[in-house]
């Protein structure tokens, strides 16, 4: 039976109170869940013509980008059915450029190339190569062949550089003048050209294009129209060349606060800029990329992906892992033969030593891992920012090793624990062995984002699964060599 209107708004109602009396959550956060609910219990009726009036009746009360982040939520079949009910071609860009990979696959499959030439024709440069990553290489020579010529190779300019690089987030549409160039000129220009978006610097170049500084779009209106533009002109202090990774390109505009940024190629000349959105985008897809990455897994968490294709994401590591353990459980078996008496007792406080010790090693290596991506250790300064975290990570192993055999001391001595062994060896040997496998977690901590960055592996794998599955059998040995050694002692 189809859902009723009228039922569908008593679930909505009540997912709200539900929402209303749980977590809370931001207007935005709450608007995308609605707007979820609404397009599912839409796309759930049986009848077609019932659907397309309820999809109509949703697109016209919710913008573009709303749409575009719910409709990577839906079954692929159900978002060409969003897009082709947008109103009209700027609605339809700005659904294509807000949604994830998977969903503009899924339009893009759906739409004829004549349609996907009449977007890219509204749309910026590098904004059309964006959409265009999400369609097969002999699409993509079809739809080139019937563009204007002049976007179509501006387009394929853009394509020509690697990803995530500073090739790939500029635009090559942009306006530059000369400096003999009068101010009213320049503005009288930018405004007859409205397909070309006006960034907060306009950028001086001369005859061959070298670029020789910028002026800020704001002298543009407060100086005189008769003023050439060499009078007004300040010099560019930050820029960067096509192939300067994206991180680079970040930390330059986070650490100058640089609003637009220059792209030069090898002899100065001015081939595009990088405005502040385009480092937003590169600033969230690092930061999801770090974030998979310290997980140990390759999933993106904005997609939708099925379900066995989640799964093989995330198998490398998680195999990584079962390997780890298996190793654990030779390093238990091979101090079998130390098995009685006070070793025994030690036995149950591995859990507490590989609990310990991971987190200990997962902190100097996330702390590492953040410095090195925004830029904060170089080669000057990494040896003080190795020695910092290794004096932090034998600190903390220090202080928690001796509260650990206090603790355990004062426990067997009041007969809590009943280990029925000397409460000062007990609570030395666990103390001093929890030192120990924090102080080797350390190490690892520190060292291991420094060895993948040296051999061109991101250091972001090292923050997670790396550490996770070598902490336990690295501290296991440790606290095992450490009590067996001090139970020759104390027995």
């Amino acid at each position: 039976m189809p859902i009723t209107s009228e039922k569908d708004e008593m679930i909505l109602l009540a997912e709200e109170q539900k929402d209303s009396n749980g977590l809370t959550e931001s207007k935005t956060s709450h608007l995308h869940h609605v707007l979820r609910k609404k397009l599912e219990l839409a796309f759930h009726k049986q009848t077609s013509t019932v659907v397309v009036h309820d999809i109509v009746k949703i697109v016209t009360e919710h913008s573009a980008i709303d749409l575009a982040y719910a409709a990577s939520e839906l079954p692929p079949r159900a978002r060409p059915v969003i897009y082709e009910n947008l109103s009209n071609s700027n609605e339809k860009i700005a659904f294509l450029l807000n949604t994830d990979s998977s969903t503009r696959s899924a339009v893009l499959h759906y739409i004829s190339d004549e349609e996907i030439k009449n977007i890219l024709e509204e749309m910026a440069p590098d904004e059309g190569v964006e959409i265009l990553e999400d369609i097969p290489e002999r699409r993509f020579r079809r739809v080139m062949e019937i563009l204007e010529s002049t976007k179509a190779a501006k387009i394929r300019e853009i394509k020509k550089h690697q990803r995530n690089t500073a090739g790939r987030l500029m635009t090559n549409e942009f306006f530059s003048f000369t400096k003999d160039v009068k101010v009213k000129e320049a503005a009288s220009h930018i405004r007859d050209t409205p397909g070309t978006d006006l960034t907060r610097q306009i950028f001086i170049v001369n005859r061959e294009g070298i670029l020789q500084g910028y002026v800020p779009a704001r002298n543009l209106i407060v100086n005189s129209p008769h003023l050439p533009l060499e009078q007004v002109m300040r010099p560019v202090l930050y820029k960067v060349t096509a192939d300067a990774s994206r991180e680079e390109v970040v930390e330059i505009v986070e650490k100058y606060k640089s609003t637009v940024l220059a792209v030069v190629d090898s002899t100065n000349r001015l081939v595009g800029v990088i405005t502040n959105e385009d480092v937003l985008d590169a600033i969230a897809d690092i930061a999801d990329e770090t974030i998979a990455n310290m997980a140990g897994t390759a999933e993106k968490f904005s997609e939708h992906e099925p379900f066995i294709k989640r799964f093989l994401s995330r198998a490398p590591w998680l195999i990584v892992t079962l390997c780890a353990g298996l190793i654990n459980v030779g390093v238990m078996s091979s101090f079998q033969r130390y098995d009685g008496g006070v070793l025994t007792f030690v036995m149950f406080f591995v859990p507490l030593i590989t609990g310990m010790s991971g987190n200990i090693g997962i902190q100097c290596s996330t702390i590492l891992v953040r410095s090195m991506a925004i830029g904060l250790i170089s080669v000057t300064n990494r040896t003080e920012a190795i020695l910092k975290e290794l004096l932090m990570g034998i600190t903390a192993g220090t202080t928690f090793g001796l509260l650990c055999g206090i603790s355990v001391y004062a426990l067997d001595f009041v007969g809590i624990s009943g280990s029925g062994f000397t409460p000062v060896a007990v609570g030395v040997m666990v103390g001093i062995g929890l030192m120990g496998a924090c102080i080797g977690s350390t190490a690892l901590g520190v060292f291991s984002p420094l060895f993948f960055a040296r051999i061109g592996i991101d250091p972001a794998v090292a923050s997670g699964p790396i550490v996770t599955a070598l902490n336990d059998f690295l501290s296991m040995s440790i606290y095992f060599l450490i009590a067996i050694g001090l139970s020759s002692l104390f027995f």
